[in-house]
């Protein structure tokens, strides 16, 4: 791992020794559980958008080291999805399956973030060179669901917000993911009629 890679793995677990000192110091709230769930899923959100930021930083920089970098950021944003979840099922519900099943079926934020870590979970898996060569151009296909992941995430904050009358936050990320959506869109109907202007 080079030195920038290491650099960017340390700040990556910033968030989470940020939660271990404000814990330590008691530092977490009233309610320490909710505070550690809506910091981990908050952080979930940031590198997922980091991650879907690789490309069009390295097309518009042409630094094509970025590339690199994605493979990272994606695996981090699972894991503070992983703990968000862990968070949930542990510490809010204490692994009452009944009770999670009825959060799911009762709670539609909760069964869109549910949805949003399934999707999450097949990406992760598949995260490695050897299924990359092993999954060939399946691989590419599978990995577009990071924008479905990418639209449920922010549909869940924005969702579990909008009972507090409070969407600021999530209409920000939002707006975050609409641009870089935008961005791919453009590139993409760009390369689509560009060979139609060159006949």
């Amino acid at each position: 791992m080079n030195a920038a890679k290491f650099a960017l793995f340390v700040a990556c677990l910033l968030p989470l020794a940020r939660l271990f000192q404000l814990a330590s110091g008691a530092g977490l709230g009233a309610n320490p559980v909710e505070f550690i769930t809506r910091s981990t899923g908050s952080w979930a959100l940031i590198l997922l958008f980091a991650t879907l930021s690789v490309t069009p930083l390295r097309r518009l920089t042409g630094i094509a080291a970025l590339a690199g970098y994605r493979r990272m950021l994606g695996l981090f944003a699972f894991f503070y999805a992983s703990l968000h979840m862990a968070i949930y099922v542990w510490l809010d519900q204490w692994f009452d399956l009944q009770a999670i099943v009825t959060d799911v079926l009762e709670r539609p934020f909760i069964t869109i973030g549910m949805a949003t870590f399934a999707l999450l979970l097949p990406l992760a898996l598949t995260s490695t060179r050897a299924m990359m060569r092993r999954l060939g151009r399946r691989w590419s296909q599978l990995h577009r669901l990071v924008y479905l992941a990418s639209v449920l995430g922010v549909l869940h904050f924005w969702w579990h917000k909008a009972g507090k009358n409070d969407v600021l936050e999530p209409a920000m990320y939002g707006a975050a993911f609409a641009l870089l959506l935008s961005i791919r869109l453009w590139w993409w109907w760009h390369a689509a009629r560009t060979p139609m202007t060159r006949s």
